[in-house]
């Protein structure tokens, strides 16, 4: 005959392995909501990102224009989506009173082309441009040029003041 007191496992076990079961159950759900707040932090850190980057200004074209001397004139840079040359003088040279400052793209086979008339003494200044201006142009260049003509002129009358490389940026 067989004792029932046997049979039976020791009461002390279950509800250990209860509880153990419990404190499991616990940490995996602590874990999955940590994992699950990780997950929607780092998403909206790309957002943030994206956004950020979206609204800054992505320059694809940089040239530094120099005098006679090799010494910096002008910062020249093209942002795309601006559609704009943003134009920042680095000495305080500046035209007379009936003289003009005029930019030209020179493309590879050496034939200018006007970009336009700088029309600002400041600082800085913005000249509206194709984004596409830039494109077969190995250098930039600036001469003065008579105020007094109203339109672009086709070719420069006077030796380029400041003259400098054009490099495309990687985006």
């Amino acid at each position: 005959m067989l004792d029932s007191t046997q049979a039976q496992a020791p009461r002390g076990h279950g509800a250990w392995w209860r509880a153990a079961t419990i404190a499991c159950l616990l940490v995996i759900a602590i874990a999955i909501a940590t994992g699950v707040s990780m997950f929607e932090q780092f998403k909206a850190q790309i957002h943030h990102l994206q956004t950020q980057l979206q609204s800054t200004a992505q320059i694809r074209y940089i040239a530094v224009l120099l005098d006679d001397s090799q010494a910096p004139a002008m910062l020249i840079t093209l942002a795309p989506k601006e559609a704009a040359l943003q134009i920042q003088r680095l000495n305080d040279v500046t035209e007379g009173r009936a003289d003009s400052m005029q930019l030209w793209a020179l493309a590879a086979n050496g034939q200018p082309r006007s970009l336009g008339i700088l029309t600002s003494t400041g600082k800085t200044l913005r000249l509206p441009v194709n984004d596409k201006a830039l494109v077969d142009v190995s250098q930039l260049a600036i001469s003065v040029e008579n105020k007094d003509e109203t339109t672009q002129r086709s070719q420069p009358s006077l030796p380029y003041l400041f003259k400098g490389a054009v490099v495309q940026k990687a985006l």
